[in-house]
């Protein structure tokens, strides 16, 4: 393991009640019927508003929605081992020592992503891919090969860290080894992932000493 590339919401924030708060009351405002098996997760805003309701014009839906989720940051928190991941990704002096470089790899724009790290009171990552700086985005892997060609690290030599099925698929699509958390769904939908940890404080607590390869 030469990099560790780390989704951000489910994976190192919980921004789950404001999420569903903003697109509550967007739906209800729109008159849209809430998907069965809840909102997507770690999917674009855009895509989603496509998904939802075709009718409407995504990108000033989406554009509407990330004002109020950049607005509405009540309840985001930071999950298990965030800190302690980020000081690393910050280049802090107090990160735990011998982890590779990290990079955030996320679905958010990057004033949302960095509301959310302000909000949760975690260190802002030196690097961070966000949804603007790819064409395509998740479950499409050019996010994480993105992150992996601005570390000259090879796709093969980077573990991902995601906690919904579009990251997992990523990661997969990468050619990574992709570690998934059971932070907002169950086992069965991650089932893809090379293996699943708690959080990631297990994930962490699970690198022998020095961050040498995970196996």
């Amino acid at each position: 393991m030469r990099a560790i590339l780390s989704d951000l919401d489910g994976t190192l924030v919980d921004s789950t009640p404001a999420v569903m708060r903003v697109w509550g009351g967007w739906m209800r405002e729109r008159g849209i019927t809430p998907p069965p098996g809840g909102h997507p997760h770690g999917i674009p805003s855009r895509q989603v508003v496509a998904m939802l309701a075709p009718h409407l014009d995504a990108a000033a839906e989406a554009r509407e929605l990330e004002r109020r989720e950049v607005e509405d940051l009540d309840g985001v928190v930071a999950l298990p081992g965030a800190r302690e991941l980020l000081a690393a990704a910050a280049g802090a002096a107090d990160a735990p020592a011998g982890l590779p470089p990290v990079v955030v790899v996320t679905s958010c724009t990057a004033p949302l992503a960095r509301a959310r790290l302000f909000a949760a009171r975690l260190p802002l990552p030196a690097r961070i891919v966000t949804a603007e700086r790819t064409e395509r985005v998740k479950p499409d892997p050019d996010p994480y090969l993105l992150a992996a060609r601005e570390l000259g690290v090879p796709p093969e030599e980077c573990v991902v860290l995601e906690d919904a099925p579009a990251g997992v698929a990523a990661g997969r699509a990468a050619g990574m080894h992709v570690v998934a958390v059971r932070t907002s769904h169950p086992d069965a939908e991650l089932a893809d992932a090379d293996e699943i940890v708690d959080d990631v404080a297990a994930f962490l607590a699970g690198l022998p000493s020095g961050g040498e390869d995970r196996s």
